[in-house]
């Protein structure tokens, strides 16, 4: 029952994006399409919950032990990007398909704050599931990112569909281009507020 209510909190009631304001620069520079909207989508996912993984064991295992806790953000940093240039990397010897499906996908994501953001918040917010508040154990740490990707992707994807129509309605002038695109956010933030309540 915890991992569902993990799930329905990161994706619906605490979107990263309409809710927490991380990752607003992709979500308004890649979303003029689906197809590129839906390929960072899964990029970031993959991207956020291996760096999850990896952030998650060294603030367990090393920063905390070490009482180096004050480095967590340099070190969170220097890990995705290094995460992001060896998947690239990797992807590109293995899988020139996905590569080329991800391409400038990967580069992006290495300057998202939702990615850092979300790992950071999962070795720092304490989480309560009817008891006494407490970190994330690690199966529910990367269910927590996982579903803020997947949080991240759905307002990417629906806000993607909304400026393509966009394109297709009359909208006035001084309204055009960047003006209807954070107004139409707007009200999409303000939509995903209706779930407020639910966990």
């Amino acid at each position: 029952m915890e991992y569902i209510l993990i799930i329905i909190s990161a994706v619906f009631v605490n979107n990263i994006v309409l809710n927490q304001f991380l990752g607003v620069c992709p979500f308004l520079g890649v979303s003029n399409r689906i197809s590129t909207a839906v390929g960072m989508s899964a990029a970031v996912l993959f991207v956020m919950t291996l760096s999850t993984l990896i952030t998650y064991l060294i603030q367990m295992y090393v920063l905390n032990p070490l009482q180096i806790g004050f480095m967590q953000t340099v070190t969170f940093i220097l890990v995705i990007a290094a995460l992001v240039q060896m998947v690239e990397i990797v992807l590109k010897k293995i899988s020139p398909a996905l590569y080329q499906a991800l391409g400038i996908f990967l580069p992006l994501i290495t300057t998202n704050c939702a990615v850092l953001g979300v790992a950071i918040l999962v070795v720092t917010q304490e989480f309560s599931f009817g008891g006494t508040p407490a970190l994330l154990t690690l199966p529910q740490a990367l269910v927590y990112t996982a579903a803020m990707a997947a949080g991240f992707g759905l307002a990417l994807i629906l806000f993607a569909g909304m400026r393509e129509h966009m394109e297709l309605v009359g909208v006035p002038q001084p309204f055009k281009g960047v003006p209807i695109a954070l107004i139409t956010a707007g009200i999409l933030a303000l939509a995903f507020m209706g779930f407020s309540g639910i966990v």
